[in-house]
């Protein structure tokens, strides 16, 4: 079982689309008891009072256009464990990857990656809380989970 993290900085927009768009794409390939698919935030900016906030309602919205639903999904930060127990962690952004790097204490066995390295087009998965474009988002997520779970599938091969 291949476990992944996809991290942002709140837990709220793009990680959030991530978790759920691999989720489809996994069970849509008839792979999910393969897969352990989480997200979590470098900041703790949306928990309050130990509870995360849900999803962002625009982010929301646009995954239930495209028939995908992350109810119940709640903001969580990620934990120094997490790069124990999961196999890949994966930032979508450079700023993610530098605070995912601090919380893990270091990264030597080369888990944190980039969503968007895994593509033709490298590049940070703009943040659409200050963008407000969550369609290009929307995309950006797609095309990187579509050829991490490509790249992922050829290495079981």
């Amino acid at each position: 079982m291949i476990k992944i993290l996809f991290v942002c900085h709140g837990n709220i927009c793009r990680s959030p689309m991530a978790e759920f768009v691999m989720k489809d794409m996994v069970r849509k390939a008839q792979l999910s008891d393969c897969f352990e698919i989480a997200s979590a935030a470098t900041s703790s900016e949306e928990i309050w009072n130990g509870v995360g906030n849900p999803v962002y309602p625009p982010a929301r919205q646009i995954m239930k256009e495209h028939g995908i639903s992350c109810e119940g999904k709640r903001a969580r930060q990620m934990k120094k464990s997490d790069y124990e127990y999961y196999d890949l962690l994966i930032g979508m952004d450079q700023a993610n990857i530098r605070n995912m790097t601090r919380i893990a204490g270091g990264d030597p066995e080369h888990k944190i990656k980039r969503l968007l390295d895994y593509t033709d087009a490298p590049r940070d998965v703009a943040d659409p809380w200050y963008t407000r474009d969550f369609e290009t988002t929307w995309q950006d997520v797609n095309e990187g989970c579509r050829a991490m779970l490509e790249a992922l599938r050829e290495v079981q091969k």
